[in-house]
């Protein structure tokens, strides 16, 4: 039996030194461990470096290093705790020299003859329809003020688009404004940039566009339009109403013509008595100094006293033609208005203002002339 002083020798000995065979008390040991693990004199594995103790080849310039390799090869050394991955230079850091502009410029003209006599390839359109011509149908309608595309779609739908004399009937249609006749409604679409107004002309302004002696005329209602507009027909100086301004040169010109006869209305104030014969006098025809003028319609409209309020509708155009018959008549007019021009009435316009027509009368004056 060994006693109790020999085991505290022996572990006496132990906390001493490592060389020792006995077994030590790592409590109070120290770096007896590390000597345990080193490479002391007593012969047991290896001692592991601490991290702080270790050195890397970061570097990569071949040099060895003081602390072992183990588990940490060169594969690894390059990676993101061993810093950056340097790839070798080839040829000994010598780059490849630049090839010349002759070089180059007989390429490109090799590579010319070879793809000289191949046909061309035509890429596909991008999107079904694009090979076709002319404008979607809704979206002529819709530039030409019928609405939005989704409301002339829905004009589509109902049957109540024709082109060229036939009803519309699918989505998608495709036309050429310049050519094609679009009616909505059985009245024409004007789809070329044409523009029209109805102005109630004030009384002491001359019916022309320019007037050289510096009066009041219709140009000056429409100086800011860059588009050159002319009148259709005219109005005496001294008579008020509707006349209409436009830069379509066919649709004024059948409007004047009196092959088509457009009527005219107007209001004329007289002084009575006014016989009830007159109006069939009118329309039976009054001997003028240039022929015979015709009233196509007559009524009284208003009376108070000897006052008379009559509406005369012709559809004559020369100078003065309703104050001529008048007066022929007996009746000379006082104040004269005229207060339609065909299917396009003056209503509550102001005197002076300018208003455009809608597509709706557009349609409904080319119909009167067979537009």
């Amino acid at each position: 039996m060994r006693s109790s002083s020999g085991r505290n020798s022996g572990n006496n000995g132990g906390s001493r030194g490592g060389n020792s065979g006995g077994r030590g008390n790592y409590r109070g040991a120290g770096n007896s461990r590390d000597d345990r693990q080193g490479g002391g004199s007593g012969g047991g594995r290896p001692r592991n470096p601490r991290p702080e103790e270790r050195k890397y080849d970061v570097g990569g310039s071949g040099a060895p290093s003081d602390g072992p390799k183990k588990g940490r090869g060169a594969a690894a050394r390059g990676g993101a705790k061993g810093g950056p991955k340097q790839s070798p230079q080839r040829g000994g850091g010598r780059t490849a020299p630049a090839r010349s502009r002759e070089y180059d410029a007989r390429a490109e003209e090799r590579n010319r003859e070879r793809y000289a006599n191949k046909p061309q390839v035509k890429t596909p359109k991008t999107f079904p329809g694009a090979e076709q011509e002319g404008e979607r149908l809704q979206k002529v309608l819709a530039r030409a003020g019928m609405g939005s595309r989704r409301a002339c779609e829905e004009l589509i739908e109902q049957a109540r688009v024709e082109v060229n004399g036939e009803i519309v009937l699918e989505q998608g249609m495709r036309v050429d404004p310049e050519k094609d006749e679009i009616k909505v409604d059985g009245l024409t679409v004007a789809t070329q940039s044409y523009l029209f107004f109805a102005l109630n002309k004030p009384a002491g302004v001359v019916s022309t566009m320019e007037d050289p002696d510096g009066r009041q005329c219709l140009g000056d209602y429409v100086t800011n339009r860059e588009t050159r507009l002319f009148h259709v027909g005219r109005l005496d100086t001294e008579t008020e109403g509707i006349i209409l301004l436009t830069n379509h040169g066919e649709l004024a010109h059948r409007l004047t013509h009196p092959k088509y006869g457009v009527k005219k209305t107007y209001l004329a104030a007289i002084t009575g008595p006014l016989p009830r014969e007159v109006g069939k006098l009118l329309k039976d025809g009054i001997q003028l100094e240039d022929g015979y003028a015709r009233a196509d319609h007559f009524r009284v409209v208003e009376q108070i006293g000897k006052n008379y309020l009559v509406e005369v509708t012709l559809h004559e155009g020369r100078k003065h033609i309703v104050r001529r018959m008048l007066a022929e008549a007996g009746f000379p007019v006082e104040k004269l208005v005229r207060t339609a021009f065909g299917p396009i009435g003056l209503g509550d316009q102001k005197s002076g203002w300018l208003r455009r027509l809608t597509n709706t009368e557009v349609g409904m004056l080319m119909k009167e002339v067979g537009m």
